[in-house]
Parts: structure tokens; C-alpha cells; sequence
């Protein structure tokens, strides 16, 4: 069973597809929550992804993506901070229903759904960066922050890099997402 979700996440065909739909999946996602969004969870959502936009815009600050090897930053605390920033953006977004069972569900699949974009990167990366990126690999973890690589500067942050990785898009988007939550929960009365 796991293999054949393994299997189906991995299938570009179906990649490529989800890719295309993304804005209107995302759409339709929020339109089909928005009857059952609870007021009271409003904040809480909101904090929760908040959290994860700001792991998302250090992430994107501290990476010069296919040059350079990031050992800085969050990188020094995990392997993947933009896809753990990424978890979090979601996660207050479903915070918003209330319903622990749903926030289950959703973190068995994106556990499934990181794990496996996450095999495909990796692979990409050794064959970039090859033994330092399996150095780093071996002293930082994948999904789980820990303790930071020795030496790393953690207090990073680039203007240039931040630039070049579209984050104020990324931030823009996210904030007007939570604009339209916000006013809809706040409007219903």
C-alpha cells in the first residue's frame, strides 16, 4: 500500500497536472472550507502559518539554488526548511476547521508528499554537489530541526537571495490568502 502512494506521488505525468491546477486547486480547497472555518481559530491558524511563512522567507534568504551549497541559516537546523516552513503555512490554514482528525490526515500525506519530492531533490543535489552534499546529509537531518552544524551562520539573511527567489511573492500571496479568510470568517457574524 505505502509503496503504491509512494508510486503515485513520484508519477510526472500526475506532477506535472497538480502543478498546472495548483491556484485552482487552492481555490477550490478554501471555497469548499469556508462554511465550516471556526471563528475562534482564526488567530491560532493565522500564528501557525505565520511561523511557517517566516521558516519559508529565511529559507528563500539563505539560498543561492543549483550554486551553492547552504549550510546557513535554517539549513544549519534541517535539510528541507522550505517545505517544513511550507507544512506549517498549511497547517493553520486547517487549524481554521477545528478538527484534529483532519490535521492527522494532513500530516500522513505530506509526510508522503515531502518524502518523496524530497527523494527526487536529493538525488539532484548529490549529483550537484556530490560529497559535501553527502557530508551535510549525514550531520543534518531531513524534516527534523536539531542541533545546529558547528560553525554554520545562523543569523543569515540576503536581500539579493531573498529577491531571487521571488519571496515577497511568496509573502504577498500568503498574506492575501489569510485577507480573504480573515474577512469572510470575520464578516459571517
Amino acid at each position: 500500500m505505502l509503496e503504491t502512494v509512494r508510486t503515485l506521488f513520484h508519477h510526472p505525468g500526475l506532477r506535472r497536472v497538480l502543478v498546472r491546477l495548483r491556484p485552482l486547486i487552492v481555490i477550490a480547497v478554501i471555497a469548499a472550507m469556508a462554511p465550516f472555518v471556526r471563528r475562534e481559530w482564526l488567530l491560532p491558524g493565522f500564528l501557525v502559518s505565520m511561523a511557517g511563512e517566516f521558516i519559508q522567507l529565511w529559507a528563500f534568504a539563505s539560498l543561492d539554488k543549483n550554486s551553492d551549497l547552504a549550510f546557513r541559516g535554517p539549513y544549519a537546523f534541517v535539510r528541507n526548511p522550505m517545505y517544513l516552513g511550507r507544512f506549517f503555512i498549511l497547517l493553520g490554514v486547517l487549524i481554521l476547521l477545528g478538527n484534529p482528525w483532519l490535521l492527522l490526515a494532513y500530516a500522513v500525506l505530506y509526510w508522503f508528499y515531502m518524502d518523496t519530492r524530497v527523494e527526487r531533490e536529493e538525488a539532484l543535489l548529490r549529483q550537484v554537489f556530490g560529497e559535501r552534499y553527502a557530508g551535510y546529509c549525514a550531520r543534518v537531518g531531513r524534516f527534523v530541526p536539531g542541533a545546529p552544524l558547528p560553525g554554520a551562520t545562523l543569523a543569515f539573511w540576503d536581500w539579493r537571495l531573498f529577491r531571487q527567489n521571488n519571496a515577497a511573492m511568496n509573502l504577498a500571496l500568503t498574506l492575501v490568502a489569510w485577507a480573504v479568510i480573515a474577512a469572510w470568517v470575520l464578516t459571517r457574524g
